[in-house]
């Protein structure tokens, strides 16, 4: 399958999985056939997302590692990482603010009836603590955080090993080659990163057939309000982060947005952060994003940056406050999201993360956990959007930090400071507006 063949592919995949998860969905005419069927089905999505899992480990650490080897430092990482956070920090505000002012003015909760008592039994909150917050971020042992995909922590031990191998630099001939030898792993985990993508359009009918096989598309009527609502803010958002982009980095966001298609839409048809991220990697650094930077802030907007997902929380949160007749002021409602911001970071691949803060939180408020029950069976659907909405964030986060980059780059280099071989910009395959730091200033 061609690269620039594998989007139409998808997108083909996301179709006729709708379309023939509808048929069976209504020819059947029985649930437990349909969960049945959806099982069988969910075997291919299972694999697919199993081979994105088998990947993720190896590729965060030989991309890290490889990115820092040369003449990275902790001044230069903590930049990065730093400008990192205060994006993500301010684009989650913007996500809960925005999702509070839509979601008031809809009134999507009104008048709707609350579920019985207990009806939230199974949205599990036991991932929801601060024990598990510190055990996402150091690793207690690499191969643990490893066979468990702990992404951030397998950046901790990443950003140590680098700064080793940095630290001797090429003066120890074993240690070099070691270095070498890690750069060829990253290549070579590219390459299997194009393997496993190959798999993609299978892995995407699978999930999206399952699903309609389940629940049909009537659950699109029936909470088509919400769901709508939701959907709207989502769309409001991206476009924002698009025109923040657009006046940081000019039209090359728009071919950045290009770039990250596939990804968006395996976002889109499996709701699923971990099966991007290779892809992401991949892309971004097509669009000419050095892996010195992608490798080091995807991981951390893995766990830090999901836009989508906190305007979820500003929505759900509200649509509850509005069933149950709960009063709280505009001021009182963005405490209770800075609170879920707060809270929500570390718990990256807990099956519905959003969903669990949200479950977590409320009761703190007042407000019976059982009303998550109305949310369920709609949060399918609306997860698509959340995933989308991160991935296109996380792509412009990576873009600006990169300009950013590039300009200090260029600036050292007229200083005659650096070697223009040491920047962080990736001149084999950058596009035009990455190619060199002498250009940083039009990215």
């Amino acid at each position: 399958m061609k690269r620039n063949r594998l989007s139409t592919w998808i997108f083909v995949a996301l179709v006729a999985g709708v379309v023939i998860g509808a048929v069976i969905h209504s020819a059947t005419g029985s649930a437990d056939l349909n969960k049945q069927i959806a099982g069988y089905l969910g075997i291919l999505t299972d694999v697919f997302l199993r081979l994105i899992k088998m990947i993720i480990a190896p590729l965060v650490f030989t991309g890290v590692v490889s990115g820092m080897r040369h003449s990275e430092t902790p001044g230069d990482i903590g930049r990065v990482g730093l400008r990192a956070i205060l994006w993500f920090v301010a684009a989650s505000v913007l996500s809960l603010v925005l999702g509070l002012v839509l979601s008031n003015s809809m009134g999507l909760g009104v008048g709707v009836e609350p579920p019985h008592a207990n009806a939230a039994a199974e949205v599990s909150t036991t991932a929801f603590s601060l024990k598990n917050f510190v055990s996402h971020m150091v690793p207690q042992s690499i191969f643990l955080a490893m066979s468990s995909n702990d992404v951030v922590a397998i950046l901790v031990f990443a950003l140590f090993f680098g700064f080793a191998i940095a630290h001797f630099g090429d003066k120890e001939p074993a240690i070099r080659t070691l270095g070498t030898s890690i750069e060829g792993a990253f290549k070579i985990m590219l390459k299997v990163t194009d393997f496993v993508m190959r798999f993609a359009p299978v892995g995407v009918f699978a999930a999206v057939a399952s699903t309609v096989t389940v629940q049909g598309l009537g659950v699109l009527g029936t909470y088509g309000k919400f769901i709508g609502g939701v959907y709207s803010g989502m769309v409001l958002l991206c476009l924002i982060l698009v025109a923040i982009g657009y006046s940081l980095l000019g039209r090359s966001v728009f071919r950045l947005l290009g770039t990250v298609k596939e990804p968006m839409l395996i976002a889109f048809s499996t709701s699923s952060s971990e099966a991007t991220f290779p892809k992401m990697l991949e892309q971004l650094e097509k669009f000419g994003i050095s892996n010195r930077i992608t490798s080091f802030v995807l991981p951390l907007a893995y766990s830090f940056n999901a836009d989508g997902s906190m305007m979820y929380q500003a929505f759900a949160s509200v649509f509850l406050l509005q069933v149950y007749g709960v009063h709280m002021s505009f001021t009182q409602q963005l405490g209770m999201l800075l609170v879920m911001l707060v809270s929500s970071k570390g718990i990256a691949g807990v099956p519905r993360a959003s969903i669990v803060v949200v479950a977590a939180t409320l009761p703190l408020f007042g407000i019976p956990a059982d009303g998550i029950a109305l949310l369920l069976a709609a949060d399918t659907f609306i997860d698509m959007g959340r995933t989308v909405t991160n991935v296109v964030g996380n792509s412009i986060a990576c873009a600006v930090i990169a300009k950013s980059e590039a300009k200090r780059a260029k600036k050292r280099q007229a200083r005659g400071e650096v070697d223009p071989n040491q920047q962080g910009i990736d001149h084999s395959n950058a596009g035009p507006a990455f190619q060199d730091a002498r250009h940083a200033s039009n990215l």
